[in-house]
């Protein structure tokens, strides 16, 4: 099941040489050539088929692009600037996986990319799509047999049961938790809002001894701690925990969400976790942002992670 990629402009700003961009960092790459020194890979999962399934609203498809153009135009961290350059020097983007739109045989690519990643000691960093899209990352780690624990920054709990026998942008984690591998160690979910989690699925939270926190719980004491689980954690960011005034442009809108502080404090955090071993960012809906500002957000999240990751190699060195 060969992966089929779309290359991606990386739309740079022309800038003087002393003012370095993300972009001018970030080298293009190839599954061909991970035998190279870039440890962090960028790719993206263009697909709202799952949030299709779910009644949310159509356009996440279109995120992966909108989320590089604004990370492409950030600069290092001047305070940090050799160790973050380091990281971002370390970075390649593989582009976008062409899907399908057949989700099952798309997360099934998906994957096998992340396997291949893995199996080379890559770090996956996947820009959604919808949260469909964590159900392929995850089959990464199966496919390389490792049992990984996964932590969801979320509004909600993602475990819907399956419709017609396929899943959706609602159901990712259930379809994680009952994988015939075994391969779900632990799931976490942070910044549940109780409006928005049924009683049925926080019983199954329960069953399955899953760990949850109530929005309104989320300290940034409880962000920096978030990640310190046995290795390997999967990484996911739904951005549809953060409050709408913040991220208007989302599949499923958020009238009381946590605030961008903590979010990305969960992101710095995500990144200095030496536990942690792919990322996903996911539920950008650029078609009805404003003004891109969720799609800024969601390239400063990014912005957050790896300079989460420099403290890591810092801290490690």
């Amino acid at each position: 099941m060969k992966a089929d990629w779309q290359s991606v402009s990386t739309d740079v700003p022309v800038s003087d040489p002393s003012d370095v961009r993300l972009g001018h960092l970030i080298a293009p790459a190839s599954l061909d050539g991970l035998e190279e020194d870039r440890r962090i890979i960028l790719l993206g999962f263009p697909s709202d088929e799952g949030v299709r399934r779910n009644g949310g609203r159509p356009g996440a498809a279109a995120a992966c692009d909108r989320i590089r153009h604004w990370l492409y135009r950030l600069t290092p961290d001047g305070s940090a600037w050799e160790d973050h350059r380091r990281v971002l020097e370390e970075m390649a983007d593989l582009g976008n996986l062409r899907c399908s739109g057949d989700l099952e045989h798309d997360q099934q690519v998906l994957g096998n990319v992340v396997c291949e990643l893995l199996r080379h000691q890559r770090m996956p960093v996947i820009l959604g799509g919808g949260h469909e899209t964590t159900f392929g990352h995850f089959l990464g780690y199966v496919r390389a047999n490792q049992q990984v624990s996964i932590v969801n920054i979320d509004a909600h709990p993602d475990v819907r049961p399956l419709q017609d026998g396929r899943g959706h942008s609602g159901s990712p984690f259930r379809q994680a938790l009952e994988h015939a591998s075994g391969a779900c160690r632990s799931y976490t979910v942070l910044g549940l809002n109780r409006f928005a989690t049924a009683a049925a699925h926080l019983e199954y939270l329960h069953e399955r001894q899953a760990e949850y926190c109530w929005s309104g719980q989320l300290t940034h004491e409880r962000a920096h701690d978030a990640f310190q689980l046995a290795a390997p954690v999967l990484a996911t960011f739904d951005l549809d925990v953060l409050d709408q005034e913040s991220a208007p442009g989302v599949s499923a809108p958020n009238p009381q969400g946590i605030s961008k502080s903590v979010w990305l404090t969960l992101a710095r955090s995500a990144g200095r976790s030496a536990a942690v071993r792919s990322l996903d960012i996911v539920e950008l809906n650029p078609r009805f942002d404003r003004d891109d500002q969720t799609a800024r957000l969601a390239a400063l999240t990014l912005w957050q992670f790896t300079r989460g990751l420099a403290e890591r190699s810092a801290s490690a060195g």
